[in-house]
């Protein structure tokens, strides 16, 4: 991967650099433009963090399921995508977890009612039965955050939809890409969403039903997916014709609507506060 010896690297630091100072001065539609530039030349990482900061201001994603998890303190919680564990230990201390992960690394054990399982998420859902997992419960708030890829994203839904309370949560990270570069299926750049965008378009069309957001927090959005029902199959019994539409669907139909298709929401406490007590019975 070209780096600062790269005359094209060099020139997106400049640009990176001088993104930074209109953002300094207020002159955000500038360093904008200029982030765009930077990662136009290069594989610039910076220029895409920063780019984050300006598109999708406030609190990151990390810090909204933080506040999310306070506010709520669900009595079940289920995350696909473990990886250091970092998320799952916002979990209340009362809530019982479960954890799924091909190669979890956390950076600590697992607390006294939180369980991983060294699994893929499509297994796990094959050969268990969640809810007795549970304690007999259903699932109350979900975080999907494991493989960057639209049809695996769609699965976890459908599975974790399947064993959810009407008035759960689902929680899904990366749904809205800063460019085409870094919402491909494949890595190219060190920035990198995958194609979950695909998803939210998918359950928008499909089921109408839901309740479809997507929080504008750094760095790649947050879908939160309300109004479940738990006995719908219309997304199992065309999955496959779902994920071909989806896969033949060009980035290029977000242009110039990105906002609107992919539902973008105020990443503001009290509006999302009112988004989820729009969700809870009583």
């Amino acid at each position: 991967m070209p780096g600062k010896g790269d005359p094209n690297w060099r020139k997106a630091a400049v640009c990176y650099q001088r993104a930074r100072v209109h953002r300094f001065l207020g002159r955000t539609d500038r360093a904008i433009e200029l982030c765009h530039a930077a990662t136009a030349l290069a594989d610039y990482n910076k220029a895409h963090a920063l780019l984050a900061q300006m598109e999708l201001p406030g609190p990151d994603y990390f810090s909204l399921l933080a506040r999310i998890h306070a506010y709520l303190r669900p009595g079940t919680y289920v995350e696909i995508g473990v990886s250091r564990g970092e998320s799952l230990r916002l979990a209340h201390a009362g809530t019982d977890c479960i954890g799924i992960d091909p190669a979890p690394r956390p950076k600590t054990p697992p607390g006294p009612r939180q369980r991983i399982f060294a699994e893929k998420s499509d297994d796990f859902f094959a050969s268990r039965d969640v809810v007795a997992e549970l304690g007999g419960r259903r699932i109350e708030l979900a975080f999907i955050d494991g493989m960057h890829r639209f049809e695996f994203a769609l699965r976890d839904f459908m599975n974790i939809e399947r064993h959810c309370e009407p008035s759960a949560i689902v929680l899904i990270h990366d749904c809205y890409p800063l460019d085409a570069a870094t919402a491909t299926r494949e890595r190219h750049t060190s920035f990198w969403s995958g194609d979950i965008w695909r998803l939210i378009l998918a359950l928008k069309k499909y089921r109408p039903d839901l309740k479809v957001h997507t929080i504008g927090t750094a760095p790649t959005g947050l879908g939160v997916i309300t109004n479940l029902d738990p006995s719908s199959r219309v997304l199992s019994d065309a999955l496959d014709r779902i994920i071909a539409e989806y896969l033949a669907t060009d980035y290029s139909i977000l242009e110039g609507r990105k906002s609107e298709l992919l539902g973008l929401y105020p990443n503001h406490w009290p509006a999302i506060r009112a988004l989820i007590d729009a969700s809870q019975p009583g």
